[in-house]
């Protein structure tokens, strides 16, 4: 596949989630970038905003298996990963895959349940597959968890471990819609939901093609070396208490390389870097206490960003 099919694909993916999504264009970039990073995504605003009908969309456009758990304070972490069980009948202890054997999993309002249920998540995550009794239990590919939730200040919710949250590429805020923007929801929902409408547009197979196809787009020795600079920065920061791991580092590199791919590019430039860092790095950074009540990580990545030099080479040479 090349790299114009993956644009046209990409784009096709957008225009079907746009039939349900009003707006949100850059949203909707930024999860088809996770997408093809083969990276999980986080999504966190105020209930009513759209959080969930993103993800439903993204998932009813790709043809693959999706399903969906809704996060509660009693859920267990076999309710997500399954569990041996004997069967009578057969004498025997038996398997019962859990939901999380799936290639969609949107894992809504994931903050409601406690973090022993939420860690249950971080061996399926990073290496796709699960241990159950000692024995490994492979994934299905493509595997990619959608999350939800709701801000830690909301009643009834409890805060990510930071293991956790260095698991997801990205945390995307959804943010509400302008006034234009919601007479066009209210226009569009009034008579019908378009959402139980929609059909896939790409297959599963297509989708492993085009993460195999983003991993080609070329970047510069320079730019590897600025989001190096960029990562270094957060780990000498005066109000950051711990910052960027490798995995970080790593998660800015393949997100980058993916939405260069979604925008027809076949390689990488500096301002895709700087439009991807807060989101791909806000989240994963432990701000210092007396800190955070003055400044969000974002407002110190910005800082950082305009710190570090910002290489001028031509990019697009190999």
């Amino acid at each position: 596949m090349e790299i114009s099919i993956l644009r046209q694909k990409a784009s096709a993916i957008k225009e079907n989630i746009q039939k349900v999504i009003v707006g949100k264009h850059d949203q909707i970039d930024l999860l088809l970038t996770a997408l093809l990073a083969n990276g999980h995504i986080l999504l966190e605003d105020v209930p009513g905003t759209g959080k969930t009908m993103l993800a439903k969309s993204l998932a009813r456009s790709i043809d693959a298996q999706f399903k969906r758990i809704q996060f509660t304070p009693d859920l267990l972490p076999s309710d997500i990963t399954g569990l041996n069980y004997y069967n009578q009948k057969q004498g025997e202890f038996t398997f019962h895959e859990g939901p999380v054997f799936t290639n969609i999993l949107l894992a809504d309002e994931i903050n409601r349940a406690t973090p022993r249920t939420q860690s249950s998540l971080l061996e399926c995550m990073e290496e796709r597959q699960i241990t159950i009794d000692g024995e490994s239990h492979i994934l299905a590919r493509p595997f990619l968890v959608i999350a939800t939730q709701n801000p830690v200040e909301t009643s009834g919710t409890f805060p990510l471990p930071e293991a956790q949250l260095d698991r997801f590429l990205m945390q995307l805020n959804v943010g509400f819609p302008t006034q234009e923007e919601e007479l066009s929801i209210l226009t569009r929902f009034i008579e019908d939901n378009p959402l139980e409408l929609l059909t896939p547009v790409c297959t599963g197979d297509e989708l492993l093609e085009m993460q195999a196809v983003i991993k080609t787009v070329y970047v510069h020795p320079s730019l590897m070396k600025y989001m190096i600079d960029i990562i270094n920065q957060s780990r000498k920061h005066d109000n950051i208490a711990l910052g960027i791991s490798p995995r970080g580092t790593l998660a800015l590199l393949r997100a980058s390389q993916a939405y260069a791919a979604i925008q027809g590019l076949s390689y990488v430039t500096p301002e895709m870097i700087k439009h991807l860092v807060p989101y791909v790095l806000a989240h994963r950074m432990i701000l210092r206490s007396s800190f955070q009540r003055t400044a969000s990580a974002s407002q110190i990545l910005n800082q950082i960003l305009a710190n570090t030099a910002v290489p001028t080479e031509d990019f697009s040479w190999k």
